[in-house]
């Protein structure tokens, strides 16, 4: 009897773990290729379960399984018999069955039986079931039982188990094989899944010359024959909800079928923040002399305006859609001068006494949202307000900073709130619209505030041409699912995940580390920003660094390629390669026209070989995209030409323009010149004493003398140290265009103590003295273990790798690894703690070492986030030691608003970070604490370097000073 209430206690125990596990993980893998026990035959060689489906489902529903069929024939090689509800079968042991809930009614049944549990998801949005129900009829072993609460929550659960069984959702968008397989089995067990946010969509915007060349060539337009394609994509990552095409599109003016296809499909269909009442702005242009006078404005044509708004809404009132409230100028443009709020709020009367009418119901019944986009969230701010029910859709600035979020206080919202997001954007400061820029970890960080602050309505992102962002509208889509899932820790493993979805399990994690590295290194600056200025060519040899960070990452790419099987190689180019390769060039492209403009002023024999480098990198460029563009026998001809070569203003060029660069006339015999690292003067023109980054033994590293030759004729040259201890690459040779002489210090040899050592270099009959700072300091290892070393005067810190973490009230600075622009940032959890001061707050501390006494200043990198509680204060201390914390506040100037000052938003988005300065006296060399304090939540700290002296200006910051 003890054995017995003990199995049964277990196998309680397993159940709820089983269907906890489950609810909180909508990523649960619960197909298997070996069978066991109460395991469900999906396929078992040329076995395949049939699918049993109800006459009277809906025609998205029975679509989603027909693709079903499909996705098992493609996967199998075997196609399941079907059958609709109890229409005679061959007797099979095992059949799948698949329904929503009232319209299947063999699922019904197995409900009156109390053999299928359905209570979990009664009344779920978009909640659906899948589980293993044995001996559900006589005569049937086993059933897959595959139910949803409503359509939609039956076509997920349906496309869950295609992507389980080895469909990718992207199988026709990025054309990623399907892995063959013989068996299959769904593990016994109840996987329960449903959405946390309402509507989950993408908006697809800025969408020529790219999508809309390839959608002409393609389909003859943006037609229901292209809209198939991309609603099926949504629905297959658990979207449901769409902004459609509207540069040059009405969609449902350009093709009648696009509508109903929708709505048959299970598609939300709604239109952006500047098309009010279901009305694309292109409708109004193509049509909008039949409406008044033809002017779109309210005031002179309310009544052309109002017909419009009404014939809108007739059109879709049967169609599920979400109706967008208010009103913009012509062409996503303010208002003209003189709107006013009182206005606004008697357009948004007008406009639901409108949808009121032509429905013939509350118009509560009808989902509407208001967007605070722009200008308008400066309306919002003013004091106007919309109806309870309508969703307030809040937005980011353009370039994935939250600009505002709900007060946590405040009184719930019934409408709730939504997130308008970019991930490609035409606009000021400049376009970004070529290849995938994003990288997860920032997203994740700005959508999780988002979150936890109760936006859950509404999500939608802007995703341009689709392609190239195949990877992080899969992530926008699949947290806006279940943001709860995700945290700082899971997003490489979520990528590792999504890349065995698309390349299987061999190289998921060299690849994965390759998504995640080039989304990182396209984080630091939009390739439309980049330019010949972006970085450093001098300082900290930055600029060479970073390009040379690139080409080691399309090495590591096209090497892995090699090793895919080729049918593989398609996809692996477009989702991966591809924008390595792009950017690789273009960052060789800008660093050649770099070193070209600055060989011409030092007169370098070289000058005219880069410039001939730049014109075959720019051609190469234009080689690249044609590659893409022939992939699936010219498949995707049109899909990458973006423009990204050459921007003068933030639309302009029309076309890529190559970088200028410099001629010079090259004598026949020349001079021999000198070059150092860590500076972009040269000698002898220079009249400075030449000296080279100093050396440091707990920092132990090389750096080099670059001689170069300003005429045609090969140079001889010498070089010689005077102390042995600096060991040089090369004593002797020619010079022809330039050379490197490598420079180290075997430390054995070196006393304790700073020396300035002089290394001479003799040529073409004259001699140039460099000079070496070699510094050991007399300091036991054990006492600054860990600790952040001055060296040439800077200290530079990651903020992931702090010394300590001191939680307050359960509140902590926490890492969030990789994010940022080199190796991750911090921020404070909860995310939606309360405010706090310096004296009570969680902090970090950062040890670090000074050598000289005085007073330093501490540069602070931070994300741009913006001033989400709309306080005008988003803050954080600083302090050294025991000193009182200095407090920034990183709007103190309105930084990152639509309003105040906009050239300080500018810079803090094109450079994707924010840079405070705080000065600090230190009365002795030793060893110091750095303290960040928290205030409020939200401040994202990437960085921290300390100017102790002879900080040099770069876009990244020097590297780690970090003594291990």
């Amino acid at each position: 009897m003890r054995l017995n209430f003990k199995g049964l206690i277990l196998t309680i125990f397993v159940f709820i773990v089983c269907v906890k596990i489950t609810v909180a993980n909508p990523y649960l893998k619960y197909i298997s290729q070996v069978k066991k026990a109460g395991d469900f035959t999906i396929a078992k060689n040329a076995l395949i379960s049939p699918i049993i489906k109800g006459k009277m489902d809906d025609k998205g529903v029975l679509l989603a399984i027909d693709n079903l069929i499909s996705d098992i024939e493609k996967v199998t090689s075997f196609s399941p018999k079907s059958y609709v509800d109890n229409q005679a079968r061959n007797n099979e042991k095992e059949i799948i069955i698949i329904g929503t809930l009232g319209n299947n009614p063999l699922i019904e049944q197995l409900i009156i039986d109390k053999k299928l549990d359905v209570s979990t998801i009664n009344g779920k949005w978009e909640g659906s079931i899948t589980t293993v129900v044995e001996h559900p009829f006589d005569g049937v072993d086993r059933a897959l039982v595959i139910a949803g609460n409503d359509r939609r929550g039956t076509i997920f659960a349906i496309y869950n188990l295609s992507e389980q069984i080895g469909i990718s959702p992207w199988y026709w968008w990025a054309d990623v094989p399907v892995k063959k397989q013989s068996e299959i089995y769904v593990k016994a067990g109840n996987y329960k899944i449903e959405p946390a946010v309402k509507y989950r969509g993408i908006f697809i915007n800025d969408e020529w010359p790219a999508l809309g060349s390839w959608v002409n060539h393609t389909f003859g337009g943006f037609n229901a024959k292209f809209y198939e394609k991309v609603f099926e994509l949504i629905l297959r990552l658990k979207g449901n909800y769409i902004w459609p095409a509207m540069w040059s599109g009405a969609f449902y003016y350009d093709d009648e079928k696009n509508g109903p296809l929708a709505d048959m499909m299970g598609v939300v269909v709604g239109t952006s923040h500047h098309e009010p009442m279901g009305k694309p702005h292109q409708e109004w242009r193509k049509i909008k002399s039949d409406y008044g006078n033809a002017e779109w404005n309210y005031t002179s044509n309310k009544d052309g305006l109002n017909k419009f708004f009404s014939d809108g809404v007739n059109r879709l009132k049967n169609w599920e859609s979400i109706v967008t409230l208010g009103m913009r100028g012509d062409g996503d443009e303010p208002m003209e001068k003189g709107s006013n709020i009182k206005l606004l709020e008697d357009i948004v009367n007008n406009q639901r006494n409108i949808i009121k009418g032509v429905t013939g119901k509350p118009v509560l019944e009808t989902p509407q949202l208001w967007a605070l986009y722009k200008e308008v969230q400066d309306y919002y701010d003013k004091g106007m307000r919309v109806p309870d029910d309508v969703t307030l859709l809040l937005c980011d600035d353009n370039w994935g900073n939250v600009r505002r979020l709900p007060n946590l206080s405040d009184k719930k919202r019934k409408g709730g709130y939504g997130i308008y997001y970019h991930f490609d954007y035409v606009g000021g400061p400049r376009n970004y619209k070529w290849l995938n820029t994003n990288p997860i970890e920032k997203v994740w960080e700005q959508l999780n505030l988002t979150y936890q602050y109760g936006v859950d309505k509404v999500w939608i992102v802007n995703v341009g041409d689709i392609k190239p962002m195949e990877f992080p509208i899969n992530f926008f889509l699949d947290m806006a699912w279940d943001p709860n899932y995700f945290n700082s820790s899971n997003l490489q493993e979520y990528t590792v995940d999504w890349t065995e979805k698309q390349f299987g399990t061999t190289y998921k994690n060299e690849i994965a580390g390759l998504i995640s590295t080039y989304t990182k290194y396209n984080g630091r600056v939009k390739p439309e920003l980049l330019d010949h200025l972006t970085y450093s060519l001098g300082n900290y040899n930055e600029f060479e660094r970073v390009t040379n960070d690139y080409k080691l990452l399309l090495k590591k790419a096209e090497e892995l390629k090699l090793k895919l099987p080729k049918e593989f190689h398609d996809s692996y180019y477009q989702l991966v390669l591809h924008p390595i390769e792009a950017c690789a060039n273009l960052y060789e492209l800008y660093l050649a026209t770099a070193k070209n403009n600055l060989y011409a002023l030092q007169g370098r024999n070289i000058t005219n070989k880069l410039a001939d480098r730049v014109e075959e990198l720019f051609k190469k460029d234009s080689i690249i995209t044609g590659r893409y563009h022939a992939l699936a026998n010219g498949k995707w001809r049109n899909m990458m030409s973006q423009v990204h070569i050459g921007y003068n203003d933030w639309n302009e060029p029309k076309k890529n323009i190559m970088p200028k660069v410099e001629r010079i006339e090259i004598k026949e015999s020349g001079d021999l010149g000198m070059a150092l690292e860590g500076t972009e003067r040269w000698w002898p023109h220079s009249k400075t004493e030449a000296n080279l980054p100093q050396f440091n033994s707990m920092l132990p590293k090389a750096y080099f003398i670059e001689l170069f030759n300003t005429g045609l004729k090969e140079l001889s040259y010498e070089i010689k140290s005077y102390e042995p201890y600096i060991l040089l690459s090369s004593s002797k040779g020619k010079v022809k265009d330039q050379e490197r002489i490598e420079v180290q210090v075997d430390w054995k040899k070196v006393p304790y103590g700073n020396f300035k050592v002089p290394i001479l270099i003799n040529a073409n009959g004259k001699s140039i003295t460099v000079y070496a700072s070699v510094f050991k300091p007399n300091i036991p290892a054990s006492e600054v273990q860990h600790t952040f070393i001055e060296n040439d005067g800077y200290i530079s810190i990651e903020a992931v790798n702090f010394n300590r973490s001191i939680e307050k009230e359960n509140i902590e600075w926490k890492a969030l690894p990789n994010h940022g622009k080199t190796k991750g940032a911090v921020t404070v959890f909860p995310v939606n703690a309360k405010t706090m001061t310096t004296d009570n707050s969680p902090y970090l501390e950062y040890d670090i070492y000074l050598f000289n006494e005085g007073e330093i200043t501490i540069h602070t990198y931070v994300s741009p986030s913006l001033d989400i509680k709309g306080t005008g204060e988003l803050r954080y201390g600083i302090a050294i030691n025991n000193e009182q914390s200095q407090i920034i506040n990183i709007h103190q100037e309105t930084e990152g608003n639509w309003k105040g000052n906009k050239v300080n938003w500018s810079k803090a988005v094109v450079q994707n970070i924010k840079i405070f300065s705080t000065i600090h006296k230190v009365d002795k060399p030793g060893k110091y604490t750095v303290k960040i304090s928290m205030m409020d939540p939200g401040v994202v700290v990437q960085k921290i370097v300390i100017d102790s002296g002879n900080l040099k200006e770069s876009y990244l910051g020097p590297q780690e000073t970090l003594f291990k």
